[in-house]
């Protein structure tokens, strides 16, 4: 094991209670909270240079912080869109009738936008997540989620 795994496993124990709290605080969901906090470590794995801080404790409180409003910022703009609620209701359909209908929604579509789709709704990625995951600019993303929002109307429209 590096030495710099040894520090992040300290920082880890050391500080982790105290990010979970920061997290459940604004989350308000612990499964969220888990989220974000393992998030702030992640990043602190990817780039162990960014934490020069001789008080450790406020950059990890502060990026707790940061990280936890924009995933509330993300959910407000996801939830804001018409159809989203729909789409999202029949990812996560159980019953047999579920592939028929995403099967139906998606024949007018590229198989990238099912991607994009499956990306943003299901695992709740934002869109620049989704356009740099799809090498696309967010607003092709947008339009591609745009085009299968209206289909999805025209399917729902009597």
């Amino acid at each position: 094991m590096t030495s710099r795994a040894t520090d992040l496993g300290t920082l880890y124990e050391r500080y982790g209670p105290m990010v979970l709290r920061r997290c459940r605080q604004i989350l308000r969901d612990e499964d969220e909270a888990l989220d974000v906090m393992q998030e702030v470590f992640v990043r602190l794995l990817e780039r162990p240079a960014i934490l020069a801080d001789l008080y450790p404790s406020s950059f990890l409180y502060r990026v707790a912080t940061n990280l936890c409003l924009n995933r509330l910022r993300d959910k407000r703009r996801r939830a804001a869109l018409p159809g989203d609620e729909v789409l999202h209701r029949i990812a996560c359909m159980e019953h047999l009738d579920a592939p028929l209908l995403l099967d139906r929604l998606f024949r007018k579509h590229p198989e990238s936008t099912r991607t994009m789709a499956v990306l943003h709704f299901w695992d709740g990625m934002t869109l620049e997540q989704v356009a740099r995951e799809c090498r696309m600019s967010v607003s092709g993303v947008r339009k591609r989620l745009r085009g299968l929002r209206a289909s999805l109307q025209t399917m729902e429209a009597p």
